[in-house]
């Protein structure tokens, strides 16, 4: 199973969630190797975020769809708390905070708050952050608990996510072995819309209606060919 790694992402902690500890899970450094790992065999499966419950949807994991020949085999759930971690575990002495930047996003406020002059800077993962806080007395990182343990950092302040109910919708990729229909089952569907006319949305979303299919989610997604 691939996951975004290094160890103690929350991706890593979804992927423990679905498949247990003793999966061989294999970390992988982008989502696009994730994909691309899936898709040569190295991996039977890969997890990969789609959407928070604040920051919305991550747009370059859709992307990645349209391109891909992956399928989707499984959703999880996962509740998202963040923590900001140091070396000495003092506010006053952070001069930078790093992490991924959807966690950057998801603790805004809390950083606009406490941390106003303090630059940002973006990583591949939360738990890159973590690594690259444990090198430095001056960086502050955005990650788990579990990055906290593992990078030998520590906390200087707890759950300082914007909102209580943060949460992470991840999905297990795979060549094949779609589970059968269970009736209470969720689709993604790629659409690409060739007519450009008034109207041609409203008829594509009356077929559903037309079904009793109710859909959750509907997205604009560059084609990034016109």
């Amino acid at each position: 199973v691939a996951y975004l790694g290094p160890p103690a992402t929350y991706t890593h902690q979804a992927a423990i969630q679905q498949f247990g500890r003793m999966a061989d899970l294999r970390p992988s450094p982008t989502t696009d190797a994730i994909f691309a790992m899936v898709e040569s065999g190295q991996a039977e499966f890969g997890v990969v975020p789609i959407e928070n419950s604040n920051e919305g949807v991550v747009s370059h994991t859709l992307d990645l769809f349209v391109e891909s020949p992956l399928t989707i085999a499984a959703e999880i759930h996962v509740p998202i708390h963040h923590d900001l971690l140091s070396k000495q575990g003092e506010l006053r002495a952070i001069r930078a905070v790093y992490s991924h930047p959807q966690a950057l996003a998801q603790c805004r406020a809390w950083l606009d708050l406490n941390l106003p002059d303090v630059p940002q800077q973006g990583t591949h993962s939360t738990a890159q952050a973590a690594e690259l806080a444990a090198r430095s007395d001056e960086i502050g990182a955005i990650a788990s608990p579990v990055a906290a343990e593992l990078y030998g950092l520590r906390v200087v302040s707890v759950g300082i996510e914007d909102h209580a109910d943060n949460a992470t919708r991840f999905v297990v990729v795979a060549r094949d072995g779609i589970p059968a229909p269970s009736g209470h089952d969720k689709t993604s569907i790629v659409v690409f819309q060739r007519a450009d006319r008034p109207g041609s949305l409203l008829a594509i979303l009356q077929e559903f209606a037309a079904r009793s299919i109710n859909l959750s989610l509907l997205l604009s997604r560059p084609t990034k060919t016109s």
